[in-house]
């Protein structure tokens, strides 16, 4: 399988889903839109990874390949090309769907619970997944459930947490993330915490060990299901 990931900035980078797509001898190659280098083609990939940064969908004016990239999502997504989108990532996917992407009524930095809902039972990509999970967060914004997707998840502080159609499926929460990955948001981000009741204090946010192990594993399921749909399409 040929995968192509869009990086926006150089402390959002793929993480486990590198990992994943090298155990797995997929070809996996990153797009880095922050150094400018062209986007690819809807048809260029078996699989279009869109990961996250801190800008919103609606900075056009300010990032000149958002709008390029808006029109990448949307060209796959009418071809039956199978997009993932992580935090921003599922911003831009829930817009290209026709839903509102908007600021959420309070920030979630940290490790903070799912709740799977029971409309995920319909779900081929969520179905493995137990009823709670803690992955970790790092978001302001949020969006209205698309039109024809599934609500597969939500928490205390977002209630669309993930949403899966035909052709994508979106996710809030960072269950691609390492240590590195949090100590570079940290680094670049720290600005963003504040006192809210779903920011958890820079300490707190490195995680135990079992959190990312744990974090992998269900984002190995979510990834091979991605695979197998991805596989049973193009035949």
């Amino acid at each position: 399988m040929i995968i192509h990931c869009l990086q926006h900035v150089p402390f959002e980078h793929p993480g486990y889903v590198a990992d994943w797509a090298s155990a797995r001898e997929h070809s996996m190659r990153v797009i880095k839109l922050y150094q400018d280098e062209p986007l690819p083609s809807p048809d260029d990939a078996d699989l279009l990874v869109v990961m996250g940064g801190p800008m919103s969908v609606h900075d056009e004016s300010v990032y000149p390949w958002l709008g390029p990239e808006k029109r990448l999502i949307e060209n796959r997504l009418a071809k039956g090309k199978f997009t993932l989108g992580i935090c921003l990532g599922s911003q831009l996917v829930a817009e290209a769907l026709g839903a509102t992407v908007y600021r959420n009524r309070c920030k979630e930095i940290g490790w903070f619970p799912v709740t799977v809902n029971r409309q995920a039972d319909t779900s081929g990509l969520f179905a493995q997944l137990p009823p709670q999970f803690t992955p970790f967060h790092w978001h302001g914004e949020t969006y209205d459930l698309p039109a024809g997707t599934i609500h597969l998840a939500s928490s205390e502080a977002c209630a669309i947490q993930a949403f899966e159609h035909p052709s994508a499926l979106g996710i809030q929460f960072h269950l691609e993330i390492t240590p590195t990955g949090v100590a570079d948001l940290v680094s670049a981000c720290a600005s963003d915490i504040g006192s809210g009741p779903y920011e958890q204090p820079v300490s707190q946010l490195p995680g135990s060990a079992s959190r990312y192990e744990e974090n992998h594993a269900w984002f190995a399921m979510i990834l091979d299901g991605i695979a197998n749909r991805v596989t049973a399409n193009a035949r």
